[in-house]
């Protein structure tokens, strides 16, 4: 597979390191980066950027993380809310983000009814009183979090050293701190739960309350199980593929029971080589890796990885080069292309419709079909994908 399979687009410029990014329909919104206060949101069908805000001044914006809240008793579809803290320098922010590229009198009405639409405003709780999320003794660059739960309110993150908590964001405390089994220190790392870009699945269970949240960084793999009832974890190793276990700062996406990682980094000067050009492959159900070598049109490492369901692509947004400097990247490659199994929701349901067409099934057409699906396009693609399997 070569370099011509990533299309690359142009570019804003603004720093590359250490950006955060979200998907909002055929919006990627850039939430600022190292030192970067400025939010844009890029449009993937018109190819156009729009300025959103700035993080507030008093903002110091060093390895933060900033992730998608689900809120089961939002009925406006077009706006969302955006969380946005720690970093080596702690805030807590909220956004509820509507669309830039929206028509205008829709923006301007919202506007006019409340100023916090479109700019960072403080997190606060039922009685407007601010909340920090962190720690005061500890470290949160580099952290990474997840949203789970059964009602997605819990915020799951792994930071320095090497921590593991849970926060409510219906209570807004803490309920649990845990501490990795590893000596090794945790950050820039993939952190994903099967729920996180899945396409038309659930948060993988391991049974009926446990859910599974996976983590990796060099060598370190593991396989988290937290009881919600209980509220307790269980840890289990995972294997790491030779190719990639000297690497971190790695962008990465989770597609189904898939986890692709872009580039790295493995704490080394020097020359290209300390930085990866490789693509690797993880599956979760199969547990196996497969690693596409010399992929990427040049090294690259502490870019960011996002899917856009829309168009069933993978955006790779900034990163640094082997010299250590900031570049522009932006470029996307099908998901196809890596992985032919993987089928986007209008890919399924071309074929939904093609068979009952050609099989006249009358009776109507339930979710598991499309996992029957899945399984048979992934059976019947199964070789294409197996390049160089560690």
């Amino acid at each position: 597979m070569s370099n011509k399979t990533f299309q690359t687009l142009k570019v804003k410029k603004w720093n590359g390191k250490l950006l955060q990014c979200v998907i909002n329909k055929h919006e990627l919104l850039i939430c600022g980066g190292y030192e970067q206060r400025a939010c844009y949101s890029y449009h993937t069908i018109k190819n156009e950027y729009k300025f959103i805000c700035y993080y507030p001044n008093h903002v110091q914006l060093k390895g933060h993380c900033v992730v998608k809240l689900v809120d089961n008793n939002n009925k406006d579809r077009n706006q969302i809310t955006l969380l946005s803290f720690g970093g080596a320098i702690r805030h807590t922010l909220l956004m509820k983000y509507v669309s830039v590229w929206s028509n205008k009198s829709n923006i301007s009405n919202k506007l006019n009814k409340s100023n916090d639409y479109n700019e960072w405003i403080p997190f606060t709780d039922n009685h407007n009183h601010p909340i920090i999320i962190g720690r005061e003794r500890d470290n949160y660059w580099g952290a990474r979090a997840v949203i789970g739960g059964r009602n997605s309110h819990l915020l799951f993150i792994t930071y320095t050293y090497n921590y593991i908590s849970v926060f409510d964001l219906n209570t807004f405390q803490y309920i649990k701190h845990d501490t990795l089994p590893t000596d090794s220190p945790i950050w820039c790392h993939c952190f994903v739960s099967n729920s996180e870009n899945v396409q038309g699945q659930e948060m993988m269970k391991t049974n009926k309350q446990n859910y599974q949240i996976l983590l990796f960084k060099c060598n370190i793999g593991l396989s988290i199980e937290y009881d919600e009832d209980n509220n307790t974890f269980q840890f289990h190793q995972l294997p790491v593929c030779d190719d990639i276990a000297q690497f971190y700062y790695y962008a990465y996406v989770c597609i189904n029971d898939i986890i692709f990682f872009f580039g790295g980094w493995n704490g080394m000067y020097g020359t290209d080589a300390n930085v990866s050009k490789s693509v690797h492959k993880y599956s979760i159900r199969e547990n196996k890796w497969t690693t596409f070598q010399n992929m990427l049109p040049s090294p690259l490492y502490d870019c960011i990885a996002i899917l856009s369901e829309e168009d069933n692509h993978i955006h790779i947004i900034g990163g640094q080069n082997y010299k250590h400097e900031s570049v522009p990247t932006y470029m996307k490659i099908k998901v196809r292309e890596l992985d032919p199994s993987l089928l986007s929701k209008n890919e399924v349901k071309f074929i939904v419709q093609y068979w009952i067409r050609t099989l006249k099934i009358k009776l109507g057409w339930i979710a598991d079909f499309d996992k029957i699906i899945m399984k048979y396009v992934y059976k019947i693609n199964f070789e294409e994908t197996q390049l160089n399997t560690c």
